[in-house]
């Protein structure tokens, strides 16, 4: 039953109106969520405490806001969605709202867009402020749960979510690690240095 967010009336399921109000009922229905595969890229900055120690906090928000400003340039080029910001750390869906076959060579192509357009940015902020920002990335492809974009739902979850955030953490300044299922999809089109398997903090390995 669908209860009327005006009058309270319990209405039938599919109803559109309340039998008693008129009020439109599409607040009432439970967002959509769908199952969709798709290429999750996490970014973050490292030495963060070293750069807010070296510059004023007006100048450090700046450098920071030119840093995000311009990686998210780069992620929505190339198809991706900007999910959140957390802290210093980017979140990109590549897959939502639209899926296509070649998201995750997408969101591989990205991640290395990002890395020049970075040394671009540090080239400026050298000058300027006598500072460089590194970034470490991971990227990972699997199945999740997305909200319903027209409830204004971004958000994804699922355990290829997860997975790229840890692949991220394992990472080292300035590398790029994909998952196992992203490599066999992008393996054709890039040029990749495979590594021992990691023990990822609560996952099995990878």
């Amino acid at each position: 039953m669908l209860t009327c967010p005006t009058c309270g009336t319990e209405n039938a399921p599919d109803a559109k109106f309340c039998s008693e109000c008129g009020t439109s009922l599409a607040a009432a229905r439970p967002p959509r969520e769908t199952r969709k595969t798709v290429t999750v890229l996490f970014c973050d900055v490292t030495g963060s405490t070293e750069l807010g120690e070296r510059l004023d906090p007006e100048s450090l928000r700046g450098a920071m806001e030119r840093y995000f400003d311009r990686m998210q340039g780069v992620l929505e080029a190339h198809g991706g969605t900007v999910e959140k910001f957390i802290g210093d750390a980017i979140m990109s869906v590549f897959g939502v709202p639209q899926v296509r076959e070649d998201d995750a060579l997408r969101a591989v192509r990205a991640a290395a867009e990002m890395q020049e357009a970075l040394a671009d940015l540090n080239r400026d902020l050298e000058g300027e402020l006598g500072v460089s920002i590194a970034v470490r990335t991971g990227i990972n492809t699997g199945q999740v749960v997305a909200g319903d974009r027209t409830a204004d739902q971004r958000l994804v979850t699922g355990d290829a979510v997860n997975t790229a955030a840890r692949l991220e953490q394992a990472a080292e300044a300035g590398e790029i690690l994909i998952g196992d299922r992203t490599f066999e999809l992008v393996r054709d089109a890039i040029e990749a240095e495979p590594v021992d398997p990691l023990v990822l903090k609560g996952k099995a390995e990878t």
